[in-house]
């Protein structure tokens, strides 16, 4: 039958609004072709043939408006489904944006935190290290508060131990005994010692103090922290024994006139 008739261009599924409508069609279409089979040459036509013919006529304007109605209405339907899928899209890429900002952030804060960490070990690091220096040099003060406070006697023995105690903080070798031999020798103990008769007092430069040093080389051989008073024991004595030292290896190798 004609109502089960398949429409072309149309959707298989069908509104009950858009079903009503094709029943319409199908039925204008029945009269349509009942009127085409009256033969051409039949003479005078009834009224109700006349009216049959004029239904007809309208019928078909009426088709033309039921199926523009259907075409409008799926393209409507489309033009929605069309906007319902490109909002699905901009939530879709909304959502991948905002998932991609989050992790940018995520990631962010993680160096941030990575980087804080870093330089918090940097600086704990660092002020272990302060912490150990200063506990080092706590460690050393006492021993240099210990030299500074040591004291000697004012005479041979206090001198040749003082002596030898800044020969020691200078690297310069030499022993008591070796010092005390040949103070003994060149001066007899005596610190204002003075040759007036030998080669070098002829020349102008006597020796003089305990190790009987002529100035130039007690002044080239001085040591720091000494007086420069040629006649000053511990610097008379220090300056002959780095004398010793750089030429004959020691003051202990010296048993005569050097």
């Amino acid at each position: 039958m004609l109502e089960n008739t398949p429409v072309r261009g149309l959707s298989r599924v069908l509104t009950r609004h858009h079903k009503v409508a094709l029943s319409g069609v199908a039925a204008l279409g029945a009269a349509a072709l009942a009127f085409t089979a009256v033969p051409g040459g039949s003479g005078t036509k009834t009224t109700s043939e006349a009216d049959s013919t004029a239904r007809v006529a309208y019928s078909s304007e009426q088709i033309k408006d039921v199926r523009a109605s259907v075409t409008d209405q799926l393209a409507g339907a489309s033009l929605k489904a069309e906007a319902i899928k490109a909002r699905a899209q901009a939530k879709a890429e909304a959502a991948a944006r905002a998932k991609a900002d989050a992790k940018a952030r995520a990631d962010a804060r993680a160096a941030a935190r990575k980087q804080a960490a870093a330089e918090a070990a940097a600086r704990k690091k660092a002020e272990a290290a302060r912490k150990a220096e200063a506990a080092n040099r706590s460690a050393w003060r006492p021993a240099i508060e210990s030299v500074a406070a040591k004291t000697y006697a004012n005479n041979l023995d206090g001198w040749i131990r003082h002596s030898l105690d800044i020969m020691r903080s200078k690297g310069i070798p030499g022993s008591y005994s070796g010092l005390h031999r040949n103070i003994m020798r060149e001066s007899s103990g005596n610190p204002n010692a003075i040759n007036n008769w030998d080669i070098n007092a002829i020349n102008g430069i006597p020796s003089k103090g305990l190790l009987q040093v002529i100035p130039p080389t007690f002044q080239a051989y001085h040591v720091p922290g000494t007086s420069w008073n040629i006649y000053d024991p511990v610097a008379n004595i220090t300056a002959a024994a780095n004398y010793a030292a750089h030429r004959y290896g020691s003051i202990d190798n010296v048993n005569s006139a050097y």
